[in-house]
């Protein structure tokens, strides 16, 4: 069984399982028996149990939230999840299951309608920064609201983008600074003749229909391209379409040729660091707030929120509560509204 960041192997069994004072019976589960690449001793918990749709589980099983409303053991076919963001409290947060408690929310819920039966995933409008819209999302995005995960995951131009506003420390692309030195001008004079987005880097030769660069594609030859040039022709297409994303949002703003070259450069030098992205705790609170559109209304996260403190006094340190996360097709592109989020923002899920 694959996860996003490993695997386990092992076996199905069946018991009773107690989840506070219910017991859903007959609960397939899965007993590992070898884990790669998790982390359970560190991170402090057993395993995983998971919330998704029966769609996502495993040569179909039921996940144990179906079996609680078959067995008519809620009230209300809901969950809802409260995290409790005061560190000095012992109490983490609470999962209702079967509804929701009053004393975690102040005003009404926002609902959205789940578009595939997977995740809890769906339609996100505009994604704004100091709330200016950056543009990123002007056709839409997804999202799914995810407890699995401590951050917020975004496309890596979007969080790139994030990152330069905030001052987060970041690593320098260097193809992403070769394809705007060498191609810069030339993709700004592509988009403003109204040539489609997703056709720019194809046009200028720098990525096929199928996202290889077609332009050392033919330099190196096709015995070649299968090899170490396959990876670089990624990465230069890879750069160019994150370039050109950057400067359809800059169109919005207004900006001359020349600030755009600059403002997308400055952008190559804030690439999401893998090991994470620090600021400088100082600046805080003179940080814009990040937002998110979703069912016609925003949702914003001040700096406070989306920084996280780690450590105590002068060790203190402060990560920036976005990462990167490229999720291809078919399954993605989306954006994973973890923790952080949720940690502001009472969710429920129907």
């Amino acid at each position: 069984m694959h996860y996003g960041i490993g695997a386990i192997f092992g076996f199905y069994s069946e018991d009773q399982v107690t989840i506070g004072d219910l017991v859903v019976k007959n609960q397939e589960f899965i007993e590992a028996t070898y884990e790669h690449g998790f982390t359970f001793l560190a991170a402090k918990f057993d395993g995983i149990l998971g919330l998704g749709f029966k769609e996502i589980s495993v040569e179909g099983s039921v996940p144990v939230w179906y079996n609680m409303v078959a067995q008519g053991l809620v009230k209300n076919q809901t969950f809802s999840f409260w995290l409790n963001r005061n560190a000095n409290d012992g109490e983490g947060g609470e999962i209702v299951f079967g509804g929701d408690d009053p004393k975690h929310y102040k005003g009404s819920h926002t609902y959205t309608r789940v578009t595939p039966k997977a995740f809890w995933q769906f339609e996100m409008g505009d994604f704004l920064i100091g709330g200016r819209s950056t543009g990123i999302c002007v056709d839409g995005c997804a999202a799914i609201a995810h407890s699995g995960i401590s951050l917020i995951a975004g496309p890596i131009c979007a969080v790139a983008q994030i990152h330069e506003q905030i001052g987060a420390t970041g690593v320098a692309n260097e193809e992403c600074k070769q394809v705007v030195a060498g191609y810069g001008e030339e993709m700004i004079e592509l988009l403003k003749s109204k040539t489609p987005a997703a056709q720019v880097c194809s046009r200028i030769g720098l990525c096929t229909s199928g996202g290889v660069s077609a332009g050392l594609a033919s330099v190196v030859g096709e015995a070649e391209t299968s090899s170490s040039a396959d990876g670089m022709s990624e990465a230069t297409c890879n750069a160019c379409e994150m370039a050109v994303t950057w400067m359809q949002s800059e169109f919005a703003q207004n900006r001359s040729k020349e600030g755009m070259l600059e403002h997308v450069n400055r952008l190559c030098h804030h690439m999401p660091s893998p090991g994470g992205s620090y600021v400088d705790c100082r600046r805080i609170d003179s940080l814009p707030s990040i937002s998110f559109s979703i069912g016609g209304r925003i949702f914003e996260l001040k700096p406070e929120q989306y920084i996280l403190k780690v450590g105590q006094g002068f060790m203190t340190r402060c990560i920036s509560g976005f990462t990167a996360l490229e999720i291809p097709p078919p399954v993605g592109p989306f954006w994973i509204l973890g923790e952080v989020f949720m940690g502001a923002y009472h969710t429920v899920f129907d």
